[in-house]
């Protein structure tokens, strides 16, 4: 067994309870189009574990449309904005140890008040991504 840091290497949750060490991440999109790729076969239940370090508001909107999203803040505080399908728009504030689901189709986006430390787990085929 290897000790690697999920800020750098993210894990695949596969099917079969499988975890997988995944190459770094470099947040290149086609990092994202080989990950796809490489876990096709779990189709929607596979999830991508992943964890961020934010020091300014983020500059896109995504939207996974296969499954939920859990979003673990584990440092300082993060308010995530979410915009449903018909139209409402959810604002959620963050601090550590809280986390919010992102339902599938919902696009989201966040804030960050300094710094902030979130744990990602997500359906990420067919993530979509717009500029905010």
């Amino acid at each position: 067994m290897t000790v690697r840091s999920i800020s750098t290497h993210p894990v695949h949750l596969g099917l079969g309870a499988k975890a997988i060490t995944l190459p770094p991440m470099d947040g290149a999109a086609e990092w994202y189009q080989d990950y796809e790729a490489r876990t096709a076969s779990d189709g929607i239940e596979g999830r991508l574990v992943t964890q961020f370090t934010f020091d300014a508001p983020w500059t896109m909107w995504e939207m996974h449309p296969a499954g939920d999203e859990v979003v673990l803040c584990t440092a300082g505080r993060m308010t995530l904005h979410q915009e449903h399908p018909d139209g409402t728009v959810t604002t959620l504030e963050l601090g550590p140890g809280d986390y919010a689901i992102n339902p599938p189709g919902v696009w989201h986006t966040a804030d960050v008040d300094g710094t902030a430390t979130a744990l990602f787990i997500t359906a990420g085929m067919g993530t979509q991504n717009r500029v905010r």
